[in-house]
């Protein structure tokens, strides 16, 4: 079920795959009366770095797009354009673009993008990415009002609660790609002999949106002995077991959710995410999951 990705170069696969989903996205949508939003939860500064060795392996070329940043302090040599920038340049484009950054540092560069694009309709947040994207998918009927968007959450850590994704599928009209932190924050915290404080219990639970996954990734095994019986709790779930259970809890809310997610790992073969797509609209939804799920292969 989940293809993977080697070698460190993830930055530039995730980039790619929702570069060609946008690109099919708007060409598919764009004789439709839709009014198209592109929503970047986690924008940062709408530039990357990258490391030498994912330079030389990205698909994606350095400034992609147009022309460098023009302050070299702020930007090495190996800057190429995020995922903001990105959909910026789509074409058929985007009604609307709204790029929300907690960090007030990030956000002042990210602001720049209004000048640098005129010709957009570019809305910047500087907000926490839960509140403001549960507000904006519970405030109107999506479906009513002709709105349809793609979404993309990029987030080191377990800064997503279930409940913003759980709001996401509610509306019925979002298309998700979620770089899910399997390997960098999940797993870190599902110790072997299942002794998990109930604090990280707590925050995986908001993670995943359920506290069955206890009783899925570990199983009690009873010994017998000369002194008595004895229990022993053993994690013994791998990433892929992991990654099954994952799309089933986006299956659970979503209308659709591609089977194939990309397991993105460093150079030294390690799980770090799961990008995942998952689609909202019942009408919709079986021809999203295809092309996801192709860019996927």
């Amino acid at each position: 079920m989940t293809q993977s990705s080697f070698g460190g170069n993830w930055t530039s696969d995730k980039l790619l795959y929702l570069k060609k989903y946008l690109d099919a996205y708007t060409t598919a949508l764009k004789k439709q009366r839709f009014e198209l939003l592109y929503i970047d939860a986690f924008a940062g500064t709408g530039w990357l770095t990258l490391k030498q060795n994912q330079v030389e392996q990205s698909e994606l070329p350095l400034f992609s797009f147009g022309a460098p940043p023009s302050r070299e302090e702020d930007f090495s040599i190996n800057s190429m354009e995020g995922s903001a920038r990105i959909a910026l340049h789509i074409e058929p484009s985007f009604n609307e673009y709204i790029f929300i950054e907690k960090d007030a540092k990030r956000f002042s560069t990210l602001e720049n993008l209004r000048t640098e694009f005129p010709e957009q309709k570019i809305t910047c947040i500087n907000r926490d990415a839960n509140s403001y994207i549960k507000k904006i998918c519970d405030s109107h009927d999506w479906l009513r009002a002709g709105h349809r968007a793609v979404l993309f959450l990029d987030r080191f850590g377990m800064s997503v609660n279930w409940d913003t994704i759980n709001s996401i599928a509610n509306t019925k009209a979002i298309d998700l790609w979620y770089l899910f932190p399997l390997g960098v924050a999940l797993n870190r915290l599902l110790k072997k002999n299942g002794e998990i404080s109930g604090a990280h219990k707590r925050r995986i639970n908001q993670l995943l949106g359920s506290e069955d996954w206890y009783d899925i990734f570990y199983e009690v095994t009873v010994k017998e002995n000369l002194f008595g019986k004895s229990s022993e709790t053993v994690k013994t779930a791998d990433f892929s077991q992991i990654a099954r259970y994952i799309v089933s809890r986006f299956e659970d809310v979503f209308e659709g959710v591609a089977p194939n997610p990309k397991m993105l790992r460093n150079k030294k073969n390690n799980p770090l995410y799961l990008l995942i797509f998952a689609s909202g609209n019942p009408k919709g939804s079986k021809i999203a999951v295809k092309i996801a799920q192709n860019i996927l292969k």
